[in-house]
């Protein structure tokens, strides 16, 4: 007999087979049972009636608690009724495991309890759909960037120097000396872009700021291309193609997810190259138009990013910031040096930034003044000036940052569920 995931379960119509899984929901009806099988791949209903399985299996049935895990073996028949078209005839029912009285009810929770028991709040329908559809975008986007030639690089992660700013790092002990939890990969992207040409770093970044929005976790991952010989301008491309690549992906293997989460996919049916693109000083008067309070030189924040992307029914590519609100290593506009050669995207319904990055100062000279004027420590950042010093070249690159992407394709309002274990400012455990 053979064992089998309910996903594939319309192969087997009319045969026999073997389930394997725990009690997602039990109910009856008459002298009829109803057990609700779930493996991870689906969930199925399996018909219980006395005339087809012992006293003790048809009892089993009627008591045994949720999320107890249970092997069913019957046969597979169609049903029209069924949110996945088949059911099972169960004939055997066998009992791996009882569970304990199950802490999560058929009720609504508050979300503190469900943070606590997260390691049983993602057993839930719409957390498994979230996990599922966060696979699919990391592997899609991976894909994309294979598809095109990019090479797979590993970052540390343990570091000896900030990359995006010096109040938000997390510093651990090293062998006596102080290191620091990586913020990005982009500056190892760097130089790995440097030996390959077209490289991306796919890993966890940690960033120890003090905030409790929506948008923000201590610990996240991110996407992050580096490419050689690139301009700000064909980076923008290549972002583009990413985000309408892993949308499409979305759509085609996570349906059934979707519908589970009750997405709107009509709003990202519309998620179709081109995406808008303006400036910042136009993204300025955009806000001013809506009676903001803002002024030139400031960076947006989650209320303004709010207002940006609701003008526009697609992601939203905002160019050339002002340098002074950019990390050292952006390359400054060489027709205005206000400016940084920086972009941004903007997802829609408010979701926020998913996208960060730009084109990457080449000049050895303007790199060294720039860590000066950040008031960097030099040293620990020699190895990076080396890349300027052998064979300088214009690149360019950008990070997307997952759980941002996986809230705003999901249609979820806070980043806490699109990872499996979220790390926030009061949350650690579990």
């Amino acid at each position: 007999m053979d064992w089998v995931s309910v996903d594939k379960i319309s192969g087997y119509e009319g045969q026999t087979v073997e389930l394997r899984g725990w009690v997602d929901n039990r109910r009856s009806s008459g002298k009829i049972r109803f057990l609700l099988l779930r493996d991870g791949h689906g969930v199925i209903q399996c018909v219980v009636t006395p005339d087809q399985v012992s006293a003790e299996v048809f009892e089993l049935a009627d008591k045994v608690p949720y999320e107890s895990s249970i092997i069913v073996r019957g046969q597979v028949k169609r049903d029209q009724r069924s949110p996945i078209g088949y059911e099972l005839n169960t004939q055997e029912l066998e009992l791996v495991s009882e569970a304990e009285p199950y802490p999560i009810a058929k009720k609504e929770h508050g979300v503190g309890f469900l943070m606590d028991h997260r390691h049983l709040w993602i057993r839930s329908s719409q957390q498994a759909a979230l996990l599922k559809i966060r696979s699919v975008v990391t592997s899609s986007a991976r894909e994309y960037l294979d598809d095109l030639g990019f090479i797979s690089v590993e970052a540390p992660i343990l570091t000896p120097t900030a990359c995006e700013g010096t109040t938000s790092l997390f510093e651990v002990r090293y062998f006596g000396r102080s290191a620091y939890l990586t913020q990005s990969g982009q500056l190892y992207g760097e130089a790995a872009a440097m030996a390959l040409g077209k490289i991306y770093v796919h890993g966890p970044t940690f960033r120890a700021e003090k905030s409790k929005t929506r948008r923000h976790l201590t610990e996240f991952w991110m996407i992050e291309p580096e490419m050689a010989h690139w301009e700000l301008d064909r980076t923008i491309e290549l972002a583009e193609g990413l985000i309408c690549a892993v949308v499409e992906k979305v759509f085609e293997k996570c349906s059934a997810q979707l519908t589970t989460l009750e997405r709107d996919r009509g709003a990202l049916e519309k998620i179709k190259a081109p995406f808008p693109r303006i400036t910042y000083s136009e993204a300025v008067n955009i806000l001013k138009d809506q009676k903001f309070q803002f002024n030139w030189g400031d960076d947006f924040g989650g209320d303004e990013e709010t207002v940006l992307s609701g003008a526009f029914d697609k992601p939203l590519f905002v160019t050339h910031y002002p340098s002074a609100i950019k990390p050292f290593y952006m390359k400054k506009d060489p027709g205005d040096r206000r400016l940084a050669l920086a972009v941004d995207l903007l997802a829609t319904e408010g979701h926020g930034e998913i996208i960060g990055g730009g084109q990457r100062e080449d000049s050895l000279e303007t790199l060294e003044s720039n860590i000066a004027a950040a008031g960097l420590d030099r040293a620990p950042l020699e190895w990076y000036l080396d890349l300027r010093r052998y064979g300088s070249v214009p690149h360019a690159g950008f990070g997307l940052g997952i759980e941002r992407t996986v809230a705003w394709i999901a249609g979820i309002h806070h980043v806490r569920e699109a990872i499996a274990f979220p790390r926030l400012m009061d949350r650690l455990n579990p």
